[in-house]
């Protein structure tokens, strides 16, 4: 296998080009599905392969001749039945020669590829492990929307996976599946009429938001994280970046699109994520609560929820253990507090440590939305406030705040750190660096009034501002102009007139040698420099 891992550059070019070719015919929210479903099927036959050829101890440079390694010990009767049992006892799957994508490919360039034979693929890994069970079910290959024909339909899948050929997938480093959603998301999704900050959050709040959950467990074994709305699972799997134990982190993930629930399993599979340490389940968090079986608290929750979405709110939730504490449901208009409870009434009680993106709103709105931010407060619950930069999200240029919510505090004060202005302009978006993440760490960890940037504001101060958590009623970010000595102010009105004066006389000396080209316009030019000299 090469030794030179693909730079996310070229990922993102082959992307493109197999993009070009369903663009045309569809959404971005449909072809980010046909995308990364074939990247994921070629992953795992790319994987298979080459574990094949060190396997049987072949040396290979490419994935043509770890393939011919491959056919030559499946079709050796000795070796056909060891191999295979090797392969699905370490993959959990194992592709026939002929479909591994690789040999698709083969076929794709001379002419007789046939689109059952991915379609063949697709179930053969579908059925080799209940891992895989239904994973590509919503990518319809014999859909109308590739072409009217299946003639049409084969072309097109041919065209895609021809781009897609070049792509080094088991050597991509980092989070592969994530890069990929990233660049979709970011190029494709704005015609797409889908939020598509409900797929991925942008890697900066990420981070911040897993090292806040993880600060001073690094080293815990069997950390529990759970993310309520998890879309394509990144922001899950930022864990095994700052656990020093990744391999132990057990993930709970709930999702209610099908299709983003399958990528997000991709996702977690392409991590090389332990099978025994992913529990994902396919539902409506808000309509009825998962998990409710053990474990049922846990030691981090992240979540970035779709904001200002609209839920039930019918009055039954009132009996619902994650809402009947705080006296109101969240309005119909906006589940946003709904998300927040939920997340946080799966908090473990000692050391649960939960992070929140949300919009502003839900710092200073009144009714409902003021009885349970109170209720959270007097409880203690809210930790701390970060107010974010504007348009760093895909789906909204609005500023967002992170909330990070604990149980069992030993006091109610509310640490307010002002971040809004920690980012580079981008040409689209705007970027928040490490440098940036690093500065709202330090300020976390310390819990100090910084000027005009963060406050640690009193239970009494958040009472006398009747529970408004409004940032800059606890951050003061203004920045007083510097008043000028008058003397400077008299000497630059001084020189603007003498600058005034000296362009007159010049621009006047210039009038005086202009003449009219008939004694009329003389004239009529003459009267002009007397009005003009005043």
């Amino acid at each position: 296998m090469s030794e030179t891992t693909q730079t996310s550059q070229s990922l993102y070019q082959a992307l493109w080009n197999s993009a070009d070719v369903l663009r045309s015919k569809m959404d971005a929210n449909d072809y980010k599905s046909y995308l990364l479903g074939m990247v994921f099927y070629k992953y795992l036959s790319d994987k298979m392969l080459f574990f094949v050829a060190e396997t049987m101890e072949e040396e290979t440079e490419s994935l043509d001749e770890a393939l011919a390694v491959y056919r030559k010990y499946y079709e050796d009767e000795e070796t056909h039945e060891d191999l295979l049992a090797v392969i699905t006892d370490e993959m959990s799957y194992a592709i026939h020669p002929d479909l591994t994508f690789t040999a698709l490919v083969e076929r794709v360039n001379d002419g007789s590829f046939q689109l059952e034979d991915l379609a063949q693929g697709f179930r053969d890994i579908e059925q080799s492990d209940e891992l895989y069970e239904n994973l590509f079910e919503d990518i319809d290959l014999y859909s109308k929307k590739l072409g009217a024909t299946p003639q049409k339909q084969n072309q097109t899948v041919a065209a895609v996976m021809k781009e897609l050929a070049v792509l080094d997938v088991a050597g991509h480093a980092g989070d592969m599946l994530g890069d990929a959603y990233e660049y979709l998301i970011g190029q494709f999704a704005t015609d797409s009429g889908k939020k598509a900050g409900e797929f991925y959050t942008p890697q900066p709040v990420a981070k911040l938001m897993t090292q806040i959950a993880f600060l001073g467990r690094e080293d815990k074994q069997g950390f529990t994280l759970y993310d309520a709305t998890m879309g394509s699972g990144s922001l899950l799997l930022n864990a095994k970046r700052y656990s020093r134990q990744p391999q132990t982190v057990v993930y709970f993930g709930q999702e209610l699109n099908t299709s983003t629930y399958n990528l997000a399993r991709m996702n977690m599979i392409l991590h090389g994520v332990p099978i025994e340490n992913q529990f994902l389940h396919n539902a409506d968090t808000l309509d009825e609560d998962w998990p409710t079986q053990e474990p049922t608290n846990f030691d981090g929750v992240l979540m970035n929820p779709p904001y200002s979405a609209k839920w039930s709110a019918s009055s039954g939730f009132m009996d619902d253990p994650r809402f009947s504490p705080f006296g109101k449901l969240a309005p119909k208009s906006k589940a946003d507090f709904a998300f927040l409870l939920h997340g946080y009434y799966h908090l473990k009680q000692d050391n649960g440590v939960m992070a929140i993106v949300l919009p502003h709103g839900v710092l200073f709105r009144g009714n409902a939305e003021g009885t349970i931010r109170k209720a959270l407060l007097e409880e203690g619950a809210i930790d701390t406030v970060i107010g974010l930069p504007a348009n760093i999200f895909f789906n909204t240029s609005i500023p967002t705040t992170v909330i990070i919510l604990k149980k069992n505090r030993t006091n109610r004060d509310v640490y307010f750190i002002d971040a809004s202005k920690e980012f580079d302009k981008g040409k689209n978006q705007n970027i928040m660096t490490d440098a940036h993440i690093e500065k709202i760490l330090n300020a976390y960890k310390s819990r100090e009034d910084i000027d005009k940037f963060a406050h640690l504001a009193s239970f009494e101060e958040i009472v006398e501002n009747d529970y408004n958590l409004n940032i800059p009623r606890y951050v003061d970010t203004f920045e007083e102009e510097e008043v000028e000595p008058l003397t400077e102010i008299v000497a630059k009105i001084n020189q603007t007139n003498a600058t005034i004066e000296s362009q007159t006389a010049s621009l006047l000396d210039m009038l005086g040698q202009l003449h009219g080209t008939t004694p009329e316009a003389d004239e009529e030019l003459k009267a002009f420099v007397k009005a003009f000299k005043g």
